[in-house]
């Protein structure tokens, strides 16, 4: 009995027990508040859009977990003897140089909230950084990681650098070329065929003939636009075309090419 009692009020283990219930109380708080935030993620709110409730609901389960962290670890400290009041009010002149190191982090925490109140992107919003192009799969404090559509990897952009970002509206243009000998009134009749076939693909949000854009060295090029998910991009632009080239081929319409006039001297 007398081993047990002087176990128990031996001073490190109160700490380690001390310690356990800090740590299994924040990660039992951090679990209700991200089983909230989940279940609230589930439901499409009336005043957001589903993307920026996700986008939200995400930014706040970062926010709370890097706080209960650090409420975790002052605690912990003060548990084992840290004067933790004396060390903050001794951070004041340590912060003057750790806020130049963290001068890049501190950006992208305020352009982390930038993205959020600007609605600059959401959540399943696709957007082209440098050669990479895909929708955004999350937005933290510090970075946004976006699904390259090209390649699947996921890459992540510090959220300093969203001035170089380009939300892709999921435009596509489609230039159509018809020889000189082709009369204006015929191309545009087998384009609005061409639109319509288009209209009808599943993938294709709208499509629209939008005129003659050029006057080509070799041929007339009209102009097509078409929306859809630009994480689609790729395929329904090779669905366009295919759509394109058969309705031409089907008409007899040759496509036209540039072509080389040679001239010898005798």
């Amino acid at each position: 009995m007398d081993f047990i009692e002087s176990f128990i009020k031996n001073e490190w283990v109160q700490r380690l027990f001390w310690s356990i219930i800090v740590v299994v109380i924040s990660l039992l708080l951090y679990r209700i508040a991200t089983k909230i935030l989940s279940h609230r993620e589930q439901k499409t709110s009336k005043i957001m859009s589903t993307k920026k409730n996700k986008t939200i609901i995400r930014m706040v389960k970062s926010i709370i977990a890097g706080t209960l962290s650090i409420i975790t670890v002052l605690t912990l400290l003060e548990i084992y003897g840290v004067n933790v009041s004396s060390m903050l009010a001794g951070v004041g002149i340590a912060s003057i140089v750790i806020g130049f190191a963290l001068q890049d982090s501190l950006k992208d925490i305020i352009r982390g909230f930038v993205i959020v109140s600007d609605n600059y992107y959401e959540i399943g919003d696709v957007i082209k950084f440098n050669d990479n192009l895909g929708p955004v799969v999350s937005v933290s404090l510090l970075t946004t990681k976006i699904q390259d559509i090209n390649t699947m990897n996921i890459v992540s952009i510090a959220n300093r650098n969203i001035d170089k970002v380009e939300v892709d509206p999921g435009y596509i243009y489609i230039q159509v070329p018809f020889s000189y000998d082709t009369k204006v009134e015929q191309a545009e009749s087998v384009l609005h065929d061409i639109v319509a076939k288009l209209r009808r693909h599943t993938g294709i949000t709208s499509a629209d003939y939008q005129g003659l854009t050029a006057i080509a060295s070799s041929s007339l090029n009209y102009q097509i636009v078409l929306t859809c998910d630009p994480a689609n991009r790729l395929q329904i632009r090779r669905d366009a075309l295919r759509v394109v080239v058969s309705t031409l081929e089907s008409l007899g319409i040759t496509i036209p090419y540039d072509q080389l006039d040679i001239h010898t001297k005798k």
